[in-house]
Parts: C-alpha cells; sequence; structure tokens
C-alpha cells in the first residue's frame, strides 16, 4: 500500500484527534530551544495551513542563567502554550508544577557534531583518536551554553585525556549559534549539536564525534499550566512526533524517536 502524501496524513491525524480548521483559529505561543528549532520551523507551517490556527515563537535555551532560557521565562510569569526543550529540562518544569504532569511529548534525538569555517581544512574526526588529535591541534575551540556544551566541558575532554591541554583555548558561547563564531573566524572549530550547526552559513560541517564518547540529548515538548489553548498545543505536539514529521526532523540532523 502506498504511504498517505504528508498534507493529507496530517489532515487525518488532526481529524482523528478532534481538531479541525472549523474550530476557532488560536494564536499559540511556542518555547523552543535551539536543537528542534529548525524542524519546528519546517513543521510550523504546515500545521497552521491545515488548521488555521498560527504560532508564536519565542526563542530560549532549555537551561541556564540568560533570562531569554524557557524556565526563566515562565519564572518571570510569561505565557506558553507549548514548550519544546531538552528532555530533563522539561522534567525539571514537571517537577516544579509549571507544566502539566503527563503532557510531554518525545520528539527527536540529538547528536553533537563539530564545524570548521568554510575554506578550512576538514580534520578527520570519525575514531576517537581522530577526535582527539583534531582537538590538540586547534588553536581555538568553542562549544555551546546548553546541553552539549556542558557534556562537553564536563565530561568529554576528561574522558578524552585532555582537559588540561584544552582549558586555556576552549570556551562556552553563550545565547549565538556556536557555528556563527567559527564562521567570523574567532574559533577554530566549534562543537553543538547538529541540528544547530546545519543551518548556519560559513561553516563546512565535519560530522558527529564518534559514538563511543558521544552524548545524545533526547528533546521533548509539553504543554505548560497556564496554557491558554492546551486542545490545539496538543495536535500541534501529535504532530511534531507523528511519522508524517520524521522526514523533515531528520533533514534537520535530528534521529527519530521509536514511539511508544
Amino acid at each position: 500500500m502506498k504511504s498517505l502524501p504528508k498534507h493529507l496524513a496530517l489532515s487525518l491525524l488532526l481529524s482523528a484527534i478532534g481538531l479541525s480548521t472549523a474550530l476557532q483559529a488560536a494564536d499559540l505561543q511556542v518555547m523552543t530551544s535551539g536543537g528542534f528549532t529548525a524542524a519546528y520551523k519546517n513543521l510550523g507551517p504546515k500545521f497552521t495551513a491545515d488548521t488555521g490556527n498560527t504560532l508564536t515563537t519565542i526563542l530560549g535555551p532549555s537551561m541556564g542563567k540568560a533570562p531569554e532560557a524557557i524556565p526563566n521565562r515562565l519564572e518571570h510569569g510569561e505565557k506558553a502554550d507549548v514548550v519544546i526543550m531538552v528532555g530533563y529540562a522539561l522534567d525539571d518544569l514537571i517537577k516544579q508544577g509549571k507544566v502539566m504532569p503527563g503532557s510531554r511529548v518525545e520528539l527527536a534525538d540529538s547528536r553533537i557534531g563539530m564545524v570548521v569555517r568554510a575554506g578550512a581544512d576538514k580534520p578527520k574526526i570519525a575514531s576517537v583518536d581522530e577526535l582527539k588529535a583534531a582537538l590538540l591541534k586547534a588553536r581555538s575551540v568553542a562549544y555551546s551554553d546548553s546541553a552539549s556544551g556542558v557534556y562537553i566541558q564536563d565530561q568529554l575532554f576528561k574522558r578524552l585525556g585532555i582537559e588540561d591541554q584544552l582549558k586555556p583555548k576552549a570556551n562556552r558561547v553563550p545565547k549565538v549559534p556556536v557555528a556563527s563564531v567559527v564562521a567570523t573566524g574567532e574559533y577554530e572549530v566549534g562543537f553543538q549539536q547538529v541540528a544547530e550547526l546545519l543551518p548556519v552559513s560559513g561553516v563546512t560541517y565535519v560530522g558527529k564525534i564518534p559514538e563511543t564518547v558521544q552524548s545524545v540529548t533526547r528533546y521533548a515538548a509539553g504543554i505548560p499550566v497556564n496554557a491558554e489553548h492546551p486542545k490545539e498545543a496538543k495536535a500541534l505536539l501529535t504532530y511534531l512526533a507523528s511519522p508524517a514529521a520524521q522526514d523533515d526532523v531528520n533533514a534537520t540532523g535530528l534521529d527519530s524517536i521509536e514511539q511508544k
């Protein structure tokens, strides 16, 4: 049997969960962190076209001290219908009573990759030894201030046995995509989740770090307790995790999750 076209699959999905364009359109406030944002931006227009609902997107990291971080936005009283973020950070919000228990939806897994400035030599990092050599050779190294950066700073360098050598030349980059500071030449190599590296111009994507030293970040989504449009929010989350969405999810560098 041939698979249904994506737009038809989405229409049938929304009908099955009781949401259609016949309902009054809602403007959903969506807070999303970097790793899933590219996939969300590809999928959002398809959802709005089929439902008539609009999406207002608010960007911010899943954690950290910056006022833009999703937990801090909610703490300060900002309203949202959907939050898309690192899974364990979402769990913290559920425990704090800020996100509805049972609303969590698994979206995708994200792995860490590496970029260099466009035109620069592309180092080999397929093996642990090659990754270690590339890091030791690099004049400067950038990594993010979110989940992948925490892992790189606290675990990866130690696991490779080069923590002391990397301290003088490796830095966490706050607020902006790591690839953007590699593109300008401020740093020679950069590490971040692949989905956050690929959309940035001016860099060459080298590849994912070896699986034996990889850190997989799960992205998930939930509905805040103060959501104004919980039914429409649930429909959006169902679509983002649906089979009809997976080609777009994978195209951004994320890995699909087998839904139970």
